[in-house]
């Protein structure tokens, strides 16, 4: 279903759940991945999806069309993952977090990935929170920097910065762990 007649049926009262559950399987595995990629744990992108469910459910009325419908989905996503990596970070030490991340994938009964992919995730996880957030939506989701910047609101050429040392620092912990 197009965005612009989701928009309208959950705009409208008698339809609004009709309209909000065809919105939440139409684009829940895409936001999944989005979320998967920046949280890393299964269980954790499924409560963050389910509270970016909550948020769009709350606020769909405020939506104003002044981009695609993805983008503000998206936008909701990634600001509900870093708000929970930032919450995270704070019940738990940096060195834990990051030190953990490879064993924690390769426990994971849900990634399917190598010890050289779980090793790629220690390594975003060590970036800081913007190149990590960059690196993910163009390495994972092959994103346009014109879409990355509406979505993070902030310039293309921030974020083309911001890959490149996000780029060379990974370049960097796998010199060091090999």
């Amino acid at each position: 279903m197009k965005d612009d007649e989701l928009v309208r049926l959950i705009s409208n009262p008698d339809t609004a759940t009709k309209g909000f559950e065809i919105l939440v399987i139409q684009y829940r595995e895409q936001l999944y991945w989005k979320i998967r990629h920046l949280v890393l744990d299964h269980d954790d992108a499924s409560d963050v999806l389910q509270n970016t469910f909550i948020k769009v459910w709350k606020n769909i009325r405020n939506f104003e069309g002044k981009s695609a419908l993805s983008t503000w989905l998206y936008r909701i996503a990634i600001n509900e993952s870093l708000d929970f990596i930032r919450r995270q970070k704070k019940k738990i030490s940096t060195d834990e977090i990051e030190g953990s991340v490879a064993n924690r994938l390769l426990a994971d009964e849900y990634f399917d990935g190598d010890e050289t992919q779980a090793m790629l995730q220690d390594a975003i996880a060590s970036l800081p929170e913007v190149q990590r957030t960059v690196f993910t939506l163009k390495y994972y989701n092959g994103m346009k920097y014109s879409d990355i910047s509406k979505i993070l609101g902030t310039s293309e050429g921030a974020l083309k910065a911001s890959y490149h040392l996000a780029v060379k620092k990974i370049t960097e912990y796998f010199k060091t762990h090999d």
